[in-house]
């Protein structure tokens, strides 16, 4: 949401919920567990300087931690950060006008994954629950999605998941073969 603060113009809100699955593709979803982002915003993974972005695009900074304005803090709920919008920059006032209409409503985030858990369900749908993450930006975005390199490294993912599975079953089996023959 867009508002009046003390301060001037702050662009606030969710830039990524718990538990809540993001489809990949039919039968793959995605979610960020609940402390996903806990290490990184400690600084745990070098000092915290994250960015506030307009559609993911480095040319349109809106805030970063380091200068103060970008804050992010982790609820229950997810991932809430607050931008203060700088007056003098003509494109983060076009898109706080944005918002504030509700043209442009919805947020992401850019990460790289240090822990995650793969989950195969009974009815053969897959899911990955993200667990831990260093966190590089936030955007408010017009369509908040992965990158379709994401999409395509979790294909990759599971094709790699579902080979090891077969390669472990074969390799069992071997063993069965081998045991009998004795």
């Amino acid at each position: 949401r867009a508002a009046k603060d003390g301060e001037g113009p702050v662009i606030e809100g969710y830039f990524s919920v718990f538990n809540s699955d993001y489809p990949l593709w039919p039968g793959a979803t995605e979610q960020v567990a609940p402390g996903a982002f806990a290490k990184s915003l400690a600084g745990d993974y070098g000092e915290c300087d994250v960015r506030a972005l307009a559609n993911h695009d480095t040319t349109l900074v809106l805030g970063r931690t380091t200068a103060g304005t970008l804050t992010l803090r982790e609820d229950a709920h997810g991932l809430y950060g607050t931008i203060q919008i700088n007056e003098q920059d003509t494109d983060a006032m076009n898109l706080y006008a944005r918002v504030q209409r509700g043209d442009v409503s919805q947020c992401s985030f850019g990460f790289d994954i240090k822990s995650e858990e793969f989950v195969e369900n009974p009815d053969g749908s897959v899911r990955w629950i993200i667990k831990d993450v260093v966190l590089y930006e936030v955007s408010v975005c017009t369509f908040p999605a992965y990158a379709e390199t994401s999409v395509e490294a979790r294909k990759n993912d599971l094709d790699t998941i579902r080979r090891r599975e077969g390669e472990l079953w074969k390799t069992k089996m071997k063993e069965r073969i081998n045991k009998c023959r004795s």
